[in-house]
């Protein structure tokens, strides 16, 4: 059985290492501190700062993982190609894993080298150069870090006032040491969808029913599946899918996220892992949920088809504030009510919007999808985190 180096232990990773050792795989994971979600669960754990490539060296050496998987962004990701070249598999590859923890990298890959549609944008390295870029741009506009994830860093700058204050935010936010920020024009559009992408070693794409999610500072709150969608628009961002992840290279899960506007479907952003707003799926809405898919594609093992067993929706649970023991009330609420999972994420501190746990629920194909969405909001709303 394989060795996972897995690199990042939050609660996407503690359900990919569930998903590993139900079929005998062995799972080290590393992250920056102690106890993180993954390592709960893992056979060993390591705690590195992944930005030391040092330090990175060191695990890999020690381990000599049969694959190294990156959950997160803020990894010194330059040294996966020398992994590489030494006969260690980086998943989906170095080439993928360089260019998707950059969003600099993956925007001028689509819309440069690729030709696919995207928002107009600019770069800034400062806050002056932000100032220009917001010129050039027009308002309203966003702007995120190079280096972020769950919206951390990210913003909306509707007036002049706005762009120092984004400025500042987004160093705040920023993931790793690159303190560039991309400024993105505002797509009006009319909703976003994640179509989580499975690339496999004999070639073969498949593509799960997609995804519809709400965002609130630039985090993902609820999530359904499947997303009401026109069937050239998903055509249309299934090819693109395709030609993103072909052009990146390896096997596993991408999440691939689009905004959808009266004048067609606008690649927004890619994660060549599995994506939060896939945490639908572990309410079984498909024959297998995005952390069983991405390790069968990344293990070789065939996977004929994603098929659609069930409507469903997620919605998160957050931390109203600083806590170094949170607890948590109204589990009874959930437990009691049909139709419905929850899953704790077991971070060992809270602090404000930290997502804590998420809420599922699910029903028959032919049930509404916004009733089981509101089911889950609902429901999410009555577990508190006491801080």
């Amino acid at each position: 059985m394989a060795t996972i180096l897995l690199l990042g232990s939050g609660e996407l990773g503690k359900e990919f290492t569930i998903a590993a050792q139900r079929i005998g795989q062995t799972i080290i994971a590393v992250d920056s501190y102690e106890k993180a979600p993954a390592m709960q669960v893992a056979d060993s754990f390591e705690v590195i700062n992944m930005l030391d490539g040092d330090a990175l060296d060191a695990i890999v050496e020690k381990h000599k993982p049969d694959y190294i998987v990156p959950e997160i962004e803020a990894i010194r990701t330059e040294r996966f190609y020398k992994y590489e070249k030494q006969g260690y598999t980086v998943v989906p590859s170095a080439k993928a894993a360089n260019y998707t923890m950059n969003r600099k990298a993956i925007r001028d890959l689509a819309a440069k080298e690729l030709g696919i549609k995207t928002a107009d944008y600019r770069y800034a390295t400062s806050a002056e150069s932000l100032q220009k870029a917001v010129s050039e741009i027009g308002m309203p506009c966003v702007v995120k870090p190079l280096m972020s994830s769950s919206g951390k860093g990210q913003s909306t700058i509707k007036t002049e006032a706005d762009i120092k204050k984004a400025w500042q935010y987004s160093q705040d936010g920023s993931r790793g040491d690159v303190a560039e920020v991309i400024v993105e024009a505002f797509v009006n559009f009319n909703y976003e969808i994640t179509l989580l992408t499975v690339t496999q070693r004999n070639g073969e794409t498949l593509f799960c029913p997609p995804i519809g999610h709400k965002q609130e500072r630039g985090d993902y709150m609820e999530s359904w599946q499947p997303a009401s969608m026109e069937d050239t628009h998903l055509k249309t961002a299934q090819e693109i899918a395709a030609k993103v992840t072909k052009a990146l290279t390896g096997s596993g899960i991408w999440g691939v996220e689009f905004f959808v506007a009266d004048d067609g479907v606008y690649f927004s952003e890619l994660s060549p892992r599995p994506h939060d707003t896939g945490m639908v799926t572990l309410a079984n809405t498909q024959n297998f949920n995005e952390f069983e898919l991405h390790l069968r594609a990344i293990l070789g093992l065939p996977i004929p088809e994603v098929t659609q067993e069930k409507i469903g929706a997620s919605a998160v649970i957050l931390a109203p504030g600083d806590s170094k023991h949170p607890t948590f009330e109204g589990l009874e609420i959930v437990a009691a009510t049909s139709k419905c999972d929850f899953r704790l994420f077991g971070k060992p501190t809270a602090r404000p919007y930290r997502r804590m746990g998420v809420v599922v629920t699910y029903d028959s194909i032919d049930s509404s999808v916004s009733e089981v969405t509101k089911k889950a909001r609902k429901l999410a709303d009555k577990i508190e985190v006491k801080l």
